[in-house]
């Protein structure tokens, strides 16, 4: 990268260099870059093909082919309300996976892999929390995050059984079909991954692969689930994209499982650490009890 970057200041005569997170910004006489390191050709085959599917909403690549980095258009990003931002993008994941969606073939043997992949989550899940449970539960005199932890823990249980149980049903109900519906998907959703400008436009596609289209509305519900409200989010994409019974049974599935809770540091990052979590479960809680089970007339 350090070396690509002398190389383009020598070519570009830069007035000002501006390096924010993992990119670097190239103001010159000649136009402004985003500058990122390049570990292999995939953003460029990615979008190869998405054009070919006539989504073009990305920054241009330079036509220039580097070794080391890739060099894209700046796009200036348009101030707007996070909500406003959540609902542009999730119109444009919408777009996406609806061109590039198709379906394949699969037998249970597919079905029951996912089944046990989230099956061991789930008990790894529930060992580690009865760990802790029965270690702070001896304690006589518990520290305000274990005290905090203590009288919450019965939702990350009440979780981890639905998700059992929901999970066993899921299995019962596909198992029997033949095929399996994917997308290309973007694999790195968050609010700061959507810009606006004269159009809207993804950015940081180095995660995406094609695979289920509930892994994106996964990703960027863990990632932003504390800063925007999701339900219109959903009802949204549901709209633009309808997702199937087995679909939205996974989706609700997933991010109800419980995010591990780390006890380790000082005691105050321990406390900003367990309400964080805890808040993630309680609104997963509130979000699945309004869409899935109203959705599928399920208690």
């Amino acid at each position: 990268m350090n070396n690509a970057l002398e190389v383009l200041k020598r070519e570009y005569k830069p007035y000002r260099l501006t390096k924010k997170k993992n990119v670097t910004i190239i103001d010159s006489t000649s136009g402004t870059f985003v500058v990122k390191e390049k570990k292999d050709d995939k953003v460029a085959l990615t979008y190869q093909y998405l054009l070919s599917r006539n989504f073009d909403y990305f920054p241009k690549l330079s036509l220039e082919e580097r070794s080391e980095v890739n060099v894209f258009e700046y796009v200036e990003d348009i101030s707007m309300p996070k909500e406003q931002k959540a609902i542009d993008m999730i119109d444009l994941v919408a777009l996406l996976h609806n061109k590039t969606t198709y379906y394949k073939e699969v037998t249970a043997d597919n079905y029951k892999e996912i089944y046990e992949n989230l099956k061991d989550n789930i008990v790894y899940t529930e060992n580690y929390y009865n760990f802790l449970f029965e270690k702070l539960i001896e304690e006589v005199y518990p520290s305000p995050s274990h005290y905090l932890l203590l009288r919450n823990i019965y939702k990350v249980f009440e979780a981890l059984k639905f998700c059992g149980e929901k999970l066993d049903d899921w299995l019962d109900n596909i198992k029997e079909e033949e095929k399996i519906r994917v997308a290309f998907i973007h694999n790195n959703l968050e609010i700061d991954h959507f810009m606006k400008s004269d159009k809207e436009y993804l950015i940081s596609w180095d995660k995406a692969k094609i695979d289920s289209p509930i892994l994106d509305l996964i990703k960027f519900y863990q990632n932003e689930y504390m800063n925007i409200n999701f339900e219109p989010i959903l009802e949204r994409y549901f709209r633009r994209f309808p997702l199937n019974f087995y679909e939205q049974h996974l989706f609700f599935i997933v991010i109800s499982i419980p995010p591990i809770i780390n006890l380790e540091g000082r005691e105050i990052n321990v406390v900003k650490e367990i309400r964080k979590k805890m808040d993630y479960i309680f609104k997963t809680e509130a979000l699945v009890k309004k869409m899935f089970f109203s959705n599928n007339g399920d208690k």
